[in-house]
């Protein structure tokens, strides 16, 4: 528990002074809490001595002074405690975020999106609770005990051991409970990212959902999660419902005690009528903090088990990272990229397999080859989205290991085979990564994507919003969004992973004749399967089997009556089918 809490300790040290005038105003709380007992045993003595109003108004105002004085304390004491809580699960949330957003790839193979949205928000919530009430109501039961404790200690030590004869076993109820709640609540909290991941995926694929009638098995399996995770909250309340009367009936037997051994002591004249009321209203001020000692053992349970699961998500690191000295990129960049015995395996394939390729600087190549030969892993390794296990991949006869990956992508113009746009605006999405990009910058490289005509028939223009993940645009539409995303940022090096699949022939032809200023004196890869769309590459990589099987011109490998050769022949036939 000891090295969970420890990731803890950097934002506790932030908010030392705010902990330190907070739990000062807990102390003076329970300090005049603690006195008024004191007064209540002074008012009945005196009382006992002969009834007089003057004697009654004084302690009365006593009491309500300590009262008044108490209540100001325990405002400043939650307002402060409570409040750093919240600051501080305001730095770990962006602390975390900020995590996430810099892992690499191999991460979010391991971690479903639903899973880590749930530890960032139902796990934090459950830290934020151990620190703020938790730590608080701590600190206030074990400072309440020791100053009644003390106090009782000093009116009639022996009453005072008696009262406190059932606290071994109040203390091992707390112990035993307290671990079979953590692992209970542990479980409960993966259930709940199983849960949430459920929901992320199917409201994420609904479109296919419904495509294949698959609603009513979606909704059998999410009852089912469902089903199990109201189970082990059931089992859990079981738990709480059992502690709580339990650690409530101890602590009757303690006033039962004292109410008997007190009463006998009182009757015998060995205490006072007013040492016996403070001690029952002493044992009345101790219902609460043994009461929310099992509460906060619950809340500290819940918050260490849930600190475990946010502690996985800042503990990552990115297999991804800049060098302790990071090299100065080229100053103008060239862009000539190598691939030098490049190498690249996953857990399954050898998806690179000695790889060597040269790019020239400025110059437009294409790289076409079968689905799964490797052509996506080859581009993802120029911005260092991943890193070959073996060889090295220069830009400008520098391995891209040595710069800092956010140096190198500024520089690099990527659109992925996956397009993803966020819920924003259509203009918003073209200028991410240029944000200070103006209005007419933004119509510039829609046009050039071949997407203003569409963009100008839509209601709002620019300020269209496109839903999530682009959901009220067509492929073809956010497709080219995301490639004028990619030319807006003005960069030395372009690549386009199959960027053109989702648009027609007619709209291919256009977009890439508005592409070829761009292009012009910039590195360009473009992959593709269809030849239309790279036949004019200054040079054209066959992969096969993550290796070059084939290079060259479109006429060099038509007439090397290879792979491009066929597929040549193959699109030629499908065009002439479709003209008839």
């Amino acid at each position: 528990m000891t090295g969970r809490v420890a990731t803890l300790w950097p934002y506790i040290r932030k908010y030392r002074r705010g902990l330190a005038l907070g739990l000062g105003a807990l102390i003076l709380k329970d300090i005049f809490g603690a006195a008024m007992p004191l007064v209540i045993r002074g008012g009945v003595d005196s009382f006992t001595a002969g009834l007089q109003l003057a004697s009654v108004l004084k302690f009365a105002a006593f009491l309500a002074l300590l009262s008044a004085l108490k209540g100001i304390f325990m405002y400043w004491m939650r307002v402060v405690l409570i409040g750093i809580s919240r600051d501080i699960e305001y730095d770990l949330r962006n602390d975390l975020f900020g995590n996430l957003v810099g892992l690499s790839s191999d991460f979010y193979s391991k971690y479903q999106t639903g899973d880590i949205m749930a530890r960032a928000t139902n796990d934090l919530n459950a830290v934020r609770m151990m620190l703020g009430p938790g730590i608080m109501y701590w600190c206030e039961t074990m400072f309440t005990l020791v100053l009644a404790i003390g106090v009782m200690l000093t009116v009639d030590w022996r009453l005072t051991l008696m009262a406190l004869a059932p606290a071994p076993l109040i203390s091992l109820v707390v112990v035993l409970f307290g671990r079979r709640i953590h692992e209970r609540f542990e479980a409960i909290q993966k259930m709940f990212s199983d849960i949430s991941s459920r929901v992320q995926e199917n409201l994420a694929g609904v479109r296919v959902i419904r495509a294949f009638v698959q609603e009513e098995a979606e909704l059998r399996r999410f009852e089912e999660l469902n089903q199990a995770y109201i189970g082990q909250n059931i089992r859990l309340a079981r738990l709480s419902g059992t502690f709580m009367p339990l650690l409530q009936t101890l602590i009757g037997v303690t006033f039962l005690i004292v109410l008997w051994m007190g009463g006998y002591r009182m009757l015998s004249g060995r205490i006072t009528l007013g040492s016996f009321v403070m001690f029952n209203t002493y044992m009345g001020m101790l219902i609460w903090p043994m009461i929310a000692m099992g509460w906060v053992v619950n809340l500290m349970q819940r918050g260490t088990a849930s600190l475990k699961r946010v502690n996985e998500l800042l503990a990552a690191k990115s297999g991804i990272a800049a060098p302790p000295r990071p090299a100065a990129i080229p100053h103008p960049l060239r862009g000539e990229i190598e691939f030098r015995d490049v190498e690249l395996r996953y857990p399954a394939v050898l998806a690179l397999d000695t790889l060597n390729l040269t790019i020239f600087a400025g110059s437009t190549v294409a790289i076409v080859g079968h689905t799964g030969s490797g052509k996506s892993t080859l581009v993802n390794l120029i911005p260092r989205v991943m890193d070959p296990t073996a060889g090295a991949v220069l830009v400008d006869g520098i391995d891209i290991r040595e710069f800092d990956p956010e140096d190198l992508r500024r520089l690099i113009g990527f659109v992925p085979q996956e397009t993803f746009l966020f819920s924003a605006t259509i203009g918003e999405n073209i200028a991410f990564g240029v944000p200070r990009a103006s209005r007419q910058e933004i119509r510039r490289a829609a046009e050039i994507a071949g997407l203003a005509p569409d963009i100008d028939s839509f209601p709002k223009g620019f300020d269209t919003v496109v839903g999530e993940r682009g959901l009220t645009l067509s492929g073809g539409q956010k497709q080219r969004t995301a490639i004028a995303r990619a030319v807006l940022r003005n960069p030395r090096i372009l690549i386009l992973d199959d960027a053109l699949s989702s648009v027609d022939t007619i709209t291919e032809e256009s977009i890439l004749n508005e592409l070829s200023a761009v292009m012009r004196g910039r590195t360009t890869i473009l992959i593709s399967h269809r030849v239309s769309t790279v036949k004019n590459a200054d040079c054209i990589f066959v992969i096969e089997h993550g290796t070059v099987a084939e290079q060259g011109s479109h006429a060099e490998l038509l007439e090397a009556g290879g792979y491009y050769a066929d597929l040549y022949r193959k699109q030629l036939l499908e065009e002439e089918l479709e003209v008839i």
